[in-house]
């Protein structure tokens, strides 16, 4: 996991966030609505929203966009009409692809979607032939300068994490998805501060890539996360090391 893990965490520091400030919060709001429309506006009830706003606050989504968000998802303002939508394709080098988008015009963002697949090398594909390649996980990111092994595996594991898994730089604490919030909370009860706490589609297994390759898949993954109505894109492959020496 560590060659995909090194791309995320350089994604992670690179961030742009100024520069996309106004997509996280598009994003980050869109989230909410969708929590708030599927389970209720209340995040005492709703462990979903309650995560969701927990996002929206790590990116600084301001407290009262969070807070017409959840009255777009429950119905008390308009701007609720959204869909969730998982598009599946391969990207250069055969690597697999999952595109997560929320929508409210399903046919301009498959057109989209296609078209960045398209113009970096990739393709879209059918509905089932790429997501049995990735199972859904809670993942919890620990700096590795602060936390040891023992220590995640004291608070993780006695709460219900799964696994803990060295990626170089951090420690990857993995759940169940119905784990995920009790895990979460161990590790604030405890005090053990997190760099980063979502829901995500953890692959099988990685698919070696060249540093030539590794740069047109970055491309495609950029393409795509660049549109606003993609949330998040996830990949299977295994970047090496040369990549990032060059970053």
């Amino acid at each position: 996991m560590a060659g995909h893990s090194k791309w995320a965490n350089i994604q992670h520091r690179k961030g742009r966030q100024d520069a996309k400030r106004a997509k996280f919060f598009t994003k980050a709001a869109k989230d909410i609505i969708l929590a708030a429309k599927a389970g209720g506006g209340n995040p005492e009830d709703n462990s979903t929203l309650r995560l969701a706003i927990q996002k929206a606050k790590a990116v600084n989504l301001p407290k009262d966009k969070i807070e017409n968000a959840i009255k777009k998802g429950t119905g008390e303002l308009a701007g609720g009409d959204l869909t969730e939508i998982l598009y599946e394709g391969y990207g250069p080098g055969g690597v697999a692809m999952l595109v997560d988008v929320v929508s409210d015009n399903k046919n301009r963002i498959v057109a989209e979607v296609r078209h960045a697949f398209g113009k970096h090398g990739g393709n879209m594909a059918e509905a089932g032939s790429v997501s049995y390649m990735f199972n859904k996980k809670g993942v919890i990111v620990f700096n590795k300068e602060k936390y040891s092994e023992d220590d995640l595996m004291e608070v993780g594991l006695d709460a219900g994490a799964e696994d803990i898994v060295d990626d170089d730089e951090s420690f990857t604490v993995l759940t169940e998805p119905g784990d995920f919030m009790t895990v979460q909370q161990a590790f604030t009860d405890a005090k053990m501060e997190f760099e980063s706490a979502e829901m995500s589609q953890v692959p099988e297994n990685l698919v070696p890539v060249d540093v030539a390759t590794g740069k047109k898949v970055m491309n495609l993954f950029e393409a795509l996360e660049d549109n606003d109505d993609v949330q998040k894109v996830y990949i299977n492959a295994d970047f090496p090391d040369e990549l990032f020496e060059e970053e």
